[in-house]
């Protein structure tokens, strides 16, 4: 698994708004700037972190985008899954018909994957942004 640009622009939006405080509105073209960012990708980003609940969206005179869940309330993996989809190592992972050989029920290489996939999908379901704004920058 790779963190693509998408997870990382996403991750980034978020300790954004916590630093700007909790509730606080920000237009998009300020996070934009502020995060280097391009805006249509930023507003794309938005719009699939407000549909999972993740940010909120105000319309309008002294609208933007704000956080309003405390920083333990959101995990890493909440914010990828919700601009990439489920997390998988491998495709077979989430898709046994992805399999060419057709034995993910009896293929050790699946087994030992999905392992890796439990333990990797725990880490960053346990991963908060209360304990990554308590990190050194």
């Amino acid at each position: 698994m790779r963190v693509t640009q998408e997870s990382d622009y996403a991750l980034r939006v978020i300790i954004f708004l916590y630093q700007r405080g909790i509730g606080e509105r920000v237009e998009a073209r300020v996070i934009s700037e502020k995060e280097n960012i391009p805006l249509r990708f930023l507003l794309k980003l938005l719009r699939k972190m407000a549909a999972a609940n993740i940010v909120r969206s105000y319309r309008g005179s002294g609208g933007g985008y704000a956080i309003e869940k405390q920083p333990s309330e959101i995990s890493v993996r909440e914010v990828i899954e919700a601009v990439e989809g489920p997390i998988y190592v491998n495709k077979c992972l989430g898709d046994s018909s992805q399999c060419n050989l057709d034995r993910t029920s009896t293929c050790h290489i699946h087994r030992a994957l999905q392992m890796v996939q439990d333990k990797l999908l725990a880490n960053l379901d346990e991963l908060t942004f209360e304990q990554i704004l308590k990190l050194e920058p």
